[in-house]
């Protein structure tokens, strides 16, 4: 009898330490959590650039339909509306006569630039961005993204896909899907 009594005493103790150690394994992993979430072991500090409201927006440059050389940092100081598109999407091709309506009746007064970047490595060839252009009168500056960089870079999955940038650079607005002359209107009455 008192063997058994021993070996239950031992199987305890033996138990207990185990959970003890898993108890103690949990709590440290929950502190450092803890810690990191606190930022105490890691300092995050405010990024010069991202895709997030309030940021600088990522610098680019790219050549336009026209031969023209545009870099988005030129702008500051005006309201951009950066736009990804491409000829095959629908929703493109819907959002495009607001684009040119706004761009010619509002654009200028409101201190706004149009860059409605092609994303040229998912299009169809440039005989048919060309048709495109001219089958909208587009006016506005169409700078091809020919290497798909800069449409990574802006994360333009879903297309279209618009960014709002204030005159200090600073995204304001994301905007997925098309839009129309009135959305465009409010969404650059709301930006600096």
């Amino acid at each position: 009898m008192p063997k058994k009594i021993i070996g239950l005493v031992i199987l305890a103790v033996m138990i207990a330490i185990v959970i003890i150690g898993a108890v103690k394994n949990n709590t440290s992993e929950s502190e450092v959590l803890t810690n990191m979430a606190l930022g105490s072991d890691v300092d995050f500090l405010p990024t010069e650039e991202g895709l997030a409201k309030g940021e600088k927006a990522p610098d680019f440059q790219l050549t336009t339909l026209d031969g023209e050389v545009v870099t988005l940092s030129d702008y500051q100081g005006k309201k951009v509306i950066l736009n990804f598109w491409a000829t095959w999407c629908p929703p493109c091709r819907a959002e495009m006569p607001h684009m040119q309506t706004y761009f010619e009746e509002q654009a200028e007064e409101a201190n706004v630039v149009i860059l409605a970047v092609n994303l040229t490595t998912e299009d169809k060839g440039l005989k048919n961005i060309e048709n495109f252009v001219e089958e909208f009168e587009l006016e506005f500056s169409i700078p091809m993204d020919e290497k798909g960089a800069v449409g990574s870079t802006y994360q333009a999955v879903s297309i279209p896909t618009t960014y709002m940038i204030d005159t200090k650079g600073r995204i304001q607005n994301k905007i997925v899907g098309p839009m129309d002359e009135p959305m465009m209107e409010q969404l650059v009455k709301e930006m600096e």
